[in-house]
């Protein structure tokens, strides 16, 4: 039997197996229908000069409102027949569809062609199969006492030192600055383009220390409280801070103290500062614990990167351009969230190049996508689900976060549509960890 609307599929030009155009042909009868009612409504409201109000002929209306009626017959049966279609040919439209060859003159078929995405076909295989390393997650002797070590440079103390020039160990209190020297052969002012000055009013250098870049410590040594120390610093093009890297600084350096540094006794009272502790092996006990944690966190972490990395090796499909370009809009809102919350300055954001910025983020969102289409199909497979009660500690756990109730919280998410959402992100995750739970 033929379609009852005259609709069939046509092949794109591209090669694109998530593309398809369908063109649909509305039956005159039905566009006939509609513009009469639509004609009714505006004959009602329609106030024309010598006519009262509700008593404007038809004939009137669609010759004064002819453009009015077209786009509301198309707003009306575009969609309409859009959706009938692709529900009938049991198509799931991934975007908005782009419709073209608008064809609607009185007493003819309305006709048009829509184009649109729609979710590719994927033939999902080997994922019962896939494993991946556990590391080993054990905390050493020596990682605790480093941790403890850290703990007690934290609560180091200072202890100014009278009389005594600067001794290897030592820690300096100073101001300094420090301003870029041009190249040599350089015109006067390039070293301004390259890097800017830098002025610290307050700092603690240790003379000697690991992390100490050696020309402070060689021109500070033996320096006393008052004493002015000017020198140059080269720094390698491969140094850590890129403003300093591959460049020559000349410093002014003033002393205001001495000091040495004291770490607390590793005791009873030490112990007490970090809780309802009795003993330094009781926070030994809690170092190890959370380091624990967090190795298996990361373990955890490290394995599900692996496991979707081989899932989608082993999965070839093609992904609808329009779900990329969704997966970067979010990536960019969260980024720019995430500036915002450093306090980056709205003006500045604007200047940022997002058409850059969109470049960058593509091929992070093709693998996103990927991996949460993959993920949606193991829980379908797997019969994976998720309960009211787990969509209801989601809500919950939104609502402390931002000071609401939670049923105002499960209105707001259910008006928006972000509670299938939710429903969605949480059964992948429950994928994923089915996934994970079965790689070791």
């Amino acid at each position: 039997m033929g379609c009852p609307l005259g609709v069939s599929v046509i092949p794109t030009e591209t090669s694109s197996s998530t593309r398809r155009e369908i063109q649909v042909e509305v039956p005159a009868d039905v566009v006939a229908s509609e513009t009469e009612k639509v004609v009714q409504n505006l004959s009602k409201m329609a106030r024309l000069p010598g006519f009262r109000r509700g008593k404007v002929p038809a004939t009137v209306i669609r010759s004064r409102f002819a453009e009015e009626i077209k786009s509301e017959i198309v707003d009306k049966l575009v969609p309409r027949y859009f959706h009938q279609e692709t529900d009938r040919q049991k198509l799931v439209p991934v975007s908005q569809p782009r419709v073209t060859d608008l064809h609607l003159h009185e007493g003819e078929p309305l006709r048009f062609k829509a184009t649109f995405e729609v979710l590719p076909e994927i033939e999902l295989s080997g994922y019962h199969d896939i494993r991946v390393e556990n590391p080993d997650t054990t905390v050493s002797d020596e990682e605790v006492s480093q941790s403890l070590e850290q703990l007690r440079e934290q609560h180091a103390t200072y202890t100014e030192i009278q009389g005594s020039p600067v001794a290897e160990g030592d820690f300096v209190q100073a101001a300094f600055t420090g301003t870029p020297k041009a190249p040599a052969g350089a015109t006067e002012g390039a070293a301004a383009d390259d890097a800017k000055p830098v002025s610290v009013d307050d700092v603690m250098i240790e003379v000697g220390g690991k992390n100490t870049v050696r020309e402070f410590s060689e021109n500070l040594r033996g320096a006393s409280v008052g004493d002015v120390r000017k020198f140059e610093v080269s720094y390698p093009a491969d140094f850590n801070d890129q403003r300093l890297a591959g460049k020559t600084f000349e410093y002014t350096v003033t002393l205001k103290a001495i000091k040495q540094k004291q770490l607390p006794e590793l005791n009873e009272e030490f112990a007490r500062q970090f809780g309802e502790f009795k003993s330094i092996d009781e926070v030994k006990g809690k170092i190890r614990e959370g380091m624990e944690h967090e190795k298996r966190h990361e373990a955890e972490r490290q394995g599900k990167d692996k496991l979707i990395e081989e899932l989608i090796q082993r999965n070839q499909f093609e992904v609808p351009e329009s779900l990329v370009e969704r997966q970067v809009d979010l990536r960019l809102e969260r980024g720019l969230r995430a500036l915002a919350a450093q306090g980056m300055k709205a003006e500045d954001m604007r200047k940022m190049d997002l058409n850059r910025l969109r470049a960058g983020q593509h091929d992070a969102a093709v693998r996103e996508v990927k991996a949460s289409l993959l993920l949606e199909r193991i829980a379908d497979k797997e019969n994976i689900q998720v309960s009211d009660d787990e969509i209801d500690k989601e809500v919950q756990a939104l609502a402390e976060q931002s000071g609401q109730t939670a049923d105002s919280i499960r209105a707001r998410l259910t008006k928006d549509g972000a509670i299938e959402r939710i429903r969605n992100r949480i059964r992948n995750d429950k994928a994923m960890d089915f996934l994970y739970s079965k790689s070791g």
